[in-house]
């Protein structure tokens, strides 16, 4: 999970550099048995639409692999 944050953490770095437009939410969720439901929200500032849903679509695909989902908001 460390490194699911990590990675998560450089992408939103990495993709803030671009032109400022506006503020989005990106909302993953996944199961975790024993444990219910997880979400984790990850604020994307200052973004192109683009930019944010390339960013989301990189945390759909790690959060994929945990049988989670995320949605831009």
């Amino acid at each position: 999970m460390k490194k699911l944050l990590s990675i998560a953490a450089v992408t939103v770095a990495l993709v803030s550099l671009s032109s400022c437009k506006k503020d989005y939410t990106c909302t993953c969720k996944y199961t975790m048995e024993g444990l219910g439901e997880q979400t984790q929200t990850l604020a994307l500032t200052n973004l192109k639409k683009k930019d944010a849903e390339t960013s989301c679509d990189t945390f759909k695909a790690q959060w994929s692999t945990f049988g989670g989902t995320c949605e831009l908001k």
